[in-house]
């Protein structure tokens, strides 16, 4: 709408100019009062390519990317482009030969619009690889591989094969990364960085090739086939673990409430990950064929010390030679429960444990004011694994909640995951020391 400015009026009304219609014009104003505007009609047609190139040209010209020519020789309407641009190679059109994989520029023609494939967020069904069945006697060992590789990128809610296929070369290095979910985080830079140290390698997370001879080198493909057994069908399984204390001393075990949360942790792994990896799967059927981290077998390397670091949030594992063998992320303390300081014993080693809460020595958890033990069981407080020091109360303990390990806080214990604490509990022994460092401690808060 074009209004006189000084009576108010509509005087006009045009169609809108997109914005490459008022640069042209705008251009075609300088032009003119540079006094080489062409006669008649000088406008641009947008549909027209050769008004568009010649619109181009003028353009290069006033940005100074093209020198024109002479004034007197100078026609807007005729065809300069010799002079402007040099002459294209006529072979077959490419770039020059010694850049054979060099995009070649797009052929002029007209551009069709095509439709695009709705994406998913559904995750990519795996490749299947040969299928192999593990006899339930096996469960505690990894899978075996079959012959050929990985399974597809493509997984739901930003979980990729490249990163769990190293986390699983970490796993098998002694170098936890915790739960196996195909995510950069805190944990893997930390297991990176131990294994690299454990194994004398520079290995870095973009060394794509590096990861994949590692692979080969210490046991084959990431991934591998599993069978579930009857056994894992059955379980027992419980229904649902309650988040009062005095609910869970009710229950007569601290079970796994799933088929897949028992297979995730079986085989190292995030329960949603696993889910992810094999879509649209009957978890339930025995004999139904799934794939899972192919993780290696455990250290085996007996531990001489142990180092809780409340800093790096991580447990480092040592020989009697001072050499590092293992390390795990953690959990240790909080500031309202701190860890406590210098340097501890193992004085004993329980597996599958009772859990007894104790609000008058311990923290209080909801209501609850009396003493009451909690049955063993995954999903109990301490998980699977009670590594008690000779500080009383104190321990190194397993979790119900692997994928939080490193991230959350404890009551002042050092929490690992469940297949880490029960793989260190079997390298230790009473009278391993266990060292202390970094952060605040329960005796700095006693003295408060």
């Amino acid at each position: 709408v074009i209004v006189d400015a000084d009576t108010g009026k509509v005087i006009a009304i045009q169609p809108p100019q997109s914005r490459l219609d008022r640069r042209a014009l705008r251009r075609e104003t300088r032009l003119r009062e540079l006094g080489r505007a062409p006669e008649g009609d000088d406008r641009y047609y947008l549909d027209d390519p050769e008004d568009m190139a010649r619109f181009r040209r003028k353009q290069l010209e006033e940005e100074g990317r093209v020198i024109p020519p002479p004034a007197d020789e100078y026609d807007p309407y005729g065809d300069n482009s010799v002079e402007a641009y040099p002459p294209a190679p006529q072979d077959d059109g490419g770039y020059d030969n010694n850049y054979p994989d060099a995009p070649q520029p797009a052929k002029p023609g007209t551009i069709k619009r095509q439709p695009l494939d709705e994406a998913s967020i559904d995750p990519a069904q795996p490749e299947s690889p040969t299928e192999q069945t593990l006899p339930a006697d096996q469960a505690a060992l990894p899978p075996k591989v079959g012959d050929e590789t990985t399974v597809a990128p493509a997984l739901s809610l930003g979980a990729r094969q490249d990163v769990a296929a190293l986390q699983v070369l970490l796993d098998r290095g002694g170098a936890s990364p915790g739960v196996i979910d195909g995510r950069f985080g805190s944990n893997v830079d930390k297991a990176l960085a131990a294994y690299n140290q454990i194994t004398g390698s520079n290995l870095r997370s973009t060394d794509a090739v590096g990861i994949q001879s590692a692979l080969a080198q210490s046991g084959g493909d990431a991934f591998a086939n599993y069978t579930i057994t009857p056994e894992d069908a059955a379980g027992p399984y419980v229904a649902s673990i309650p988040e009062d204390y005095s609910q869970k001393a009710q229950l007569d075990r601290m079970g796994y409430t799933s088929v897949t949360e028992a297979l995730a942790e079986r085989f190292h792994m995030d329960e949603n990950y696993l889910k992810a990896l094999n879509p649209d799967v009957n978890f339930n059927r025995p004999g139904t064929i799934i794939k899972v981290a192919n993780f290696g077998r455990l250290v085996s390397t007996p531990v001489a010390r142990i180092v809780a670091d409340k800093d790096k949030k991580e447990v480092f594992a040592y020989d009697a030679g001072g050499r590092l063998v293992a390390a795990y992320p953690a959990t240790i303390g909080s500031s309202d429960t701190p860890s406590p300081s210098g340097t501890h014993t193992v004085s004993r080693v329980a597996l599958d444990p009772n859990y007894t809460y104790n609000p008058s020595i311990n923290f209080k958890q909801g209501q609850n004011d009396k003493v009451l033990t909690i049955p063993p069981g995954p999903n109990g407080p301490v998980g699977s694994v009670w590594i008690a020091l000779d500080k009383p109360t104190y321990g190194i303990h397993g979790t119900p909640d692997p994928s939080k390990i490193g991230k959350t806080e404890s009551h002042g214990c050092v929490r690992l995951t469940n297949w880490d604490s029960r793989e260190l509990a079997k390298l230790v022994s009473p009278g391993v020391t266990v060292e202390f460092v970094g952060g605040p401690s329960a005796d700095d808060f006693a003295q408060q």
